[in-house]
């Protein structure tokens, strides 16, 4: 990460934005359950999964969600960003190998 450069407010122009696309893989989902503690097994138990209502794994929203810090930290503002809110509203389930791509 020693390429990230911090970026002064006043080199901002209104319509500035970065994105980034991440495809997300059962490695992700599974690592994301070891760091938050959240193993529901809709998320990391194909078998249970293929019993519920989307019929086999899918991310956990918080995951999905999650890549907007990727977007503000490293590609649109940079080292040292912090920010305090965020509004979310899932429209669909994520599955294994689908690209996601934050928009910031």
């Amino acid at each position: 990460m020693a390429d990230l450069k911090p970026v002064k407010w006043e080199d901002y122009k209104v319509g500035d934005s970065a994105e980034f696309t991440k495809t997300i893989t059962e490695e992700d989902v599974m690592k994301f359950a070891e760091v938050t503690g959240d193993y529901n097994p809709i998320h990391v138990n194909p078998e249970y999964a293929k019993t519920q209502m989307f019929g086999k794994q899918v991310a956990h929203g918080a995951l999905s969600s999650g890549l907007i810090s990727a977007v503000l930290g490293t590609k649109l503002f940079g080292p040292g960003i912090l920010y305090g809110g965020q509004t979310v509203k899932f429209i669909k389930p994520v599955y294994f190998g689908d690209t996601l791509t934050a928009i910031g």
